[in-house]
């Protein structure tokens, strides 16, 4: 995007953020002059490799199951080239945009490494590619998660090479080496060991993290949003959200998802309506009542998963590396286990924070547990349907959430002729999150629609400045209670008003940022 500035990828680890920029925003990348001191040291050492009689994987063999072949002098740079044309091998529909420019720079931040033995005139071939706006044509299936994501990878590289298909800066489109020549970049014609570099890696996987956990953090609070919303609206208490009782459970994520309760709910006229004796209720259903420990437990989750997230963005991958002391070894940095986990254990948080805001959206709807209000919040019981139906589509993402939880970083495919005998499948693990991710935002959103409709019905009575900040900017998109209306629109003006962060922010306006 115009404007922005460029992301300097040099030999420092990327920050999250910078990996989200480049990917979502459109960043453009600049490489440091370290980085290509650095890429050029260790380009002199492949290099001197590359004459020696004995064999050096990846520099004069083949590869895989095939890497006990010795290729000769002249056949390297076809060598190369195969590789990668072999390898460009995916199926499928078209990977999404952030996902190719978030797995090329993580592919370039290695590179800037000097760990993997590159020219600076490859690295810089992606850094122009990602300044430019053009992106490979990625497919759905192909990658098993070793030696990394090897053929998202490869079609990244085939299109440097000038080869395949691309999506111009407007989204267009074209063979690579058209779009290539009218950004006045010159196709790399790859040398020793560089098409191996440029496809051995967790790029793909750590890049498709790295959003979701972008994602997740806003949802979270978002979530916390749509349970005070609904404890608020079901005429439930916030006793149980008290610090000295959470702290009984010192969990961390539990108790910032409790002081967001807490905050969101402050002055709330709909809760003191019923702070008195004449309550005799003792307590709220677990949806309500648990929601911070559910909550808080996704929160430590994703915190977790942030924690591999780093250290993975501070790993060089690739096989073989060139060491800082000028070793060339083969190793198996690429697995992509520890990033297939974290992808997994993510879905099934996912699949319970769903499933935990979809239980409270269903009391509202039911009259012998939503304290006063009439069946499915309808305007004319009967005659209208109210958010019947809306639960019902709730309750099918929920149900799909659940069997996108089943982890992929379990199974295993041997492939190369039982040379890789046991893959992590963590790009299948990272392509359901990010289906998941997309079904709870729009759970989420459902919640909040029922939840400030219920509001509206309780009327004269006030909810508290924050939910009734988030109600009024909801209301400024979707009108309240009232006959049925066509349902799908609003619930979609509701979904955009979640993924964009906008609900969030008209609450946290009264609040400050939640935790």
């Amino acid at each position: 995007m115009p404007g922005l500035a460029p992301v300097v990828v040099g030999t420092r680890p990327l920050s999250a953020q910078e990996v989200v920029a480049v990917a979502r925003e459109g960043a453009p990348v600049a490489l440091s002059a370290e980085a290509l001191a650095e890429i050029a040291a260790s380009r002199k050492i492949v290099e001197a490799l590359a004459d020696d009689v004995e064999p050096h994987y990846g520099v004069s063999t083949g590869f895989g199951a095939l890497a006990t072949r010795h290729i000769p002098l002249e056949r390297r740079a076809q060598l190369q080239r195969s590789l990668v044309r072999s390898h460009a091998a995916g199926s499928g529909p078209e990977v999404e945009r952030e996902v190719v420019r978030a797995l090329m720079v993580l592919r370039l931040a290695t590179l800037a490494t000097g760990r993997t033995g590159v020219r600076a005139e490859t690295a810089v071939v992606y850094a122009e590619m990602l300044s430019t706006g053009i992106t490979p044509v990625v497919r759905e299936y192909g990658s098993l998660g070793c030696s990394g994501d090897l053929a998202p990878l490869a079609h990244c590289a085939l299109a440097a090479m000038g080869e395949g298909e691309v999506r111009d800066a407007d989204g267009v489109l074209r063979p690579a080496a058209e779009a290539l020549a009218a950004a006045g970049i010159a196709p790399v014609v790859l040398a020793e060991k560089e098409g191996l570099a440029l496809i051995n890696g967790t790029c793909g996987m750590l890049g498709m993290l790295l959003l979701a956990c972008a994602d997740l953090r806003r949802l979270l609070r978002t979530a916390d949003l749509a349970a005070a919303m609904s404890v608020e609206a079901l005429l439930g208490t916030d006793a149980v959200f008290a610090p000295d009782l959470q702290a009984l459970r010192p969990h961390p994520g539990l108790a910032d998802s409790a002081a967001n309760l807490r905050a969101l709910l402050v002055d709330s006229g709909i809760m003191a309506s019923h702070r008195t004796p004449a309550c005799t209720r003792v307590q709220d259903a677990y949806s309500l009542r648990c929601a911070p420990q559910v909550h808080g437990a996704a929160r430590d989750t994703l915190a977790h998963a942030e924690t591999v997230a780093g250290r993975e963005l501070a790993a060089a991958v690739d096989n073989p590396v060139v060491t800082v002391d000028g070793r060339v070894e083969s190793n198996g940095s690429f697995h992509g286990a520890p990033i297939g986990y974290v992808l997994d254990f993510l879905a099934i948080a996912v699949a319970d924070l769903a499933s935990i805001s979809e239980r409270r959206t269903d009391r509202f709807l039911d009259v012998a547990r939503n304290h006063g209000l009439p069946p499915f919040l309808a305007d004319d019981p009967g005659v209208d349907s109210g958010h019947m139906i809306a639960q019902y589509t709730q309750a099918g993402i929920v149900s799909e959430l659940k069997r996108l939880a089943v982890p992929a970083s379990v199974d295993s495919i041997p492939s190369s002729a039982m040379q890789e005998d046991h893959v992590a499948m963590g790009w299948t693990a990272a392509r359901k999150l990010r289906r998941a991710v997309d079904g709870l935002a729009r759970v989420v959103a459902i919640e909040l629609l029922t939840a400030a409709r219920a509001i509206d019905l309780r009327a004269p009575l006030a909810p508290a400045p924050a939910t009734g900040a988030a109600r009024d900017r909801l209301r400024a998109a979707v009108a309240g209670p009232g006959p049925d209306r066509y349902l799908a629109p609003e619930i979609e003006q509701a979904v955009q008003l979640v993924a964009s962060g906008e609900l969030l922010a008209a609450a946290e306006a009264v609040t400050g940022p939640l935790r």
